[in-house]
């Protein structure tokens, strides 16, 4: 198993546990840091990371963690992650803010996939850490919840401006997750009596002031009927200037809007697709399943069911200019899309999502595309059908108008990669992925 990256985040829902503590680093960042790492290693034995990575990656110790922490060391700070390859798949990051006087650090916990916390005796372990760490460290508000839950809450802005949300941060309830820490501030807002006897699972003061609240025994169900109710009461409780009715009906939204949905994609097109939703945020995959699998693309017409003639007086010299363009892509695009190189079903898969990701016909300018890309794409795609689906290539002067035959049919490629080019819903309309199975078909 490799390490959990963001990218990865985006396909399973995962728990994720942020929070930002300030610390003093006078007497060294290591022993400022102990308790940290003592509550981690006491509590989270079952999803412990094992991996510690700065610029190079070793197995956790204590002097695998302070010795990535100098080497990541500048005069801002530090930053590394540390990371469990076993099941569940863990990535804790650790970025500290080094000061003369008070220091922070900001952490974010992401464990995977999410139904790990189905049982109380796995979540009792997380809130343990989370108990400590904000005892240790105080927290202005630290929360842990489903990633994809958490999307649909408009998190960390709240509908707010980026500059605006950057500035007064999590400065009323704006939304209670599965598990919330409340910094002494934040609880004299609401007042510490309303605070302590709010309607949930587990309502703890801290030492330092701060209040935990855990509002279900376990976070996988947290869109579950009865803990949305859970979570409605909660909040209206905290700010009764909210509707229930209206808190639990947005609730419920979001849990249906996560209910899963079984990919039925149309069979030419779903490689592509399937790539695709990994691009799309874990908030919004259920829907985009849904609307994928309403997708039907148009019949590919660019063939002809009897070859035009060639009309070329030196095949050799035309074909020797299509492998020009060809090869032109192959160097341009190889580094960002390396199976490019081996011109296969596969390398236009790779293609599409390429150009997709790229937004490329809105980015680039359209005589560039005309000019230079879609031409050597055609010219790609005809080769690829002669290299992997056995095609013969019938030659005219003008470029559109050159065939590659497979079977009882001829394929006109450059048409192809014209219409494809034309607009992002082009992309999906015309995809290459698409082209190359419905050509296969014919193959003999």
């Amino acid at each position: 198993m490799k390490l959990l990256t963001l990218h990865d985040l985006n396909k399973v829902d995962s728990l994720s546990f942020t929070i930002e503590g300030r610390f003093d680093a006078t007497a060294g960042v290591e022993r400022a840091l102990t308790p940290l790492f003592d509550a981690l290693e006491k509590h989270a034995e079952s999803w412990m990371p094992t991996i510690v990575k700065s610029k190079r990656k070793r197995q956790y110790s204590r002097e695998a963690v302070w010795r990535a922490l100098e080497e990541r060391r500048d005069e801002y700070g530090s930053i590394i992650g540390l990371y469990r390859l076993e099941s569940p798949a863990v990535s804790l990051g650790l970025d500290l803010a080094l000061a003369q006087g008070e220091s922070s650090f900001h952490s974010r916990l992401d464990v995977q996939p999410l139904h790990f916390f189905s049982g109380v005796d796995a979540c009792r372990t997380l809130v343990s850490v989370a108990r400590d760490w904000a005892t240790r460290y105080p927290v202005p508000y630290a929360s842990a919840h489903s990633i994809a839950d958490e999307q649909l809450a408009g998190s960390p802005s709240f509908g707010r401006d980026d500059r605006e949300a950057r500035r007064d941060g999590f400065d009323k309830i704006y939304e209670l997750f599965w598990l919330n820490i409340f910094g002494p501030k934040l609880v004299e807002s609401v007042g510490r009596e309303r605070m302590l006897s709010t309607p949930a699972h587990l309502v703890e003061e801290l030492p330092n002031g701060s209040v935990l609240l855990v509002l279900w025994p376990t976070a996988a169900e947290f869109a579950s009927e009865e803990a949305r109710v859970a979570q409605a009461r909660a909040h209206v409780h905290l700010r009764p200037d909210l509707d229930f009715d209206t808190v639990l009906c947005t609730l419920k939204e979001r849990s249906a809007a996560l209910v899963p949905v079984e990919p039925r994609f149309h069979p030419d097109v779903a490689p592509f697709l399937l790539r695709l939703l990994d691009e799309v945020a874990i908030s919004e995959r259920q829907r985009k399943i849904a609307e994928f699998n309403a997708f039907r693309p148009p019949v590919p017409d660019e063939w002809l069911p009897v070859a035009l003639s060639s009309d070329v007086a030196n095949p050799e010299r035309v074909l020797e200019s299509y492998g020009d363009l060809s090869e032109g892509l192959v160097a341009a695009l190889h580094t960002k899309v390396p199976s490019i190189m081996d011109e296969t079903a596969e390398s236009l898969t790779d293609l599409d999502l390429f150009f997709w990701r790229e937004d490329f016909p809105k980015r680039y300018e359209r005589h560039l595309i005309d000019g230079h890309t879609a031409p050597a794409l055609g010219a790609y795609l005809g080769d690829v059908l002669v290299r992997r689906l056995g095609g013969t290539w019938v030659l005219r002067q003008k470029m559109e108008e050159s065939q590659v035959r497979v079977g009882k049919r001829v394929w006109l490629p450059f048409l192809r990669a014209r219409r494809y080019m034309q607009s992002c819903q082009s992309l999906l309309d015309y995809s290459l992925t698409q082209f190359f199975h419905e050509v296969e078909r014919y193959r003999p």
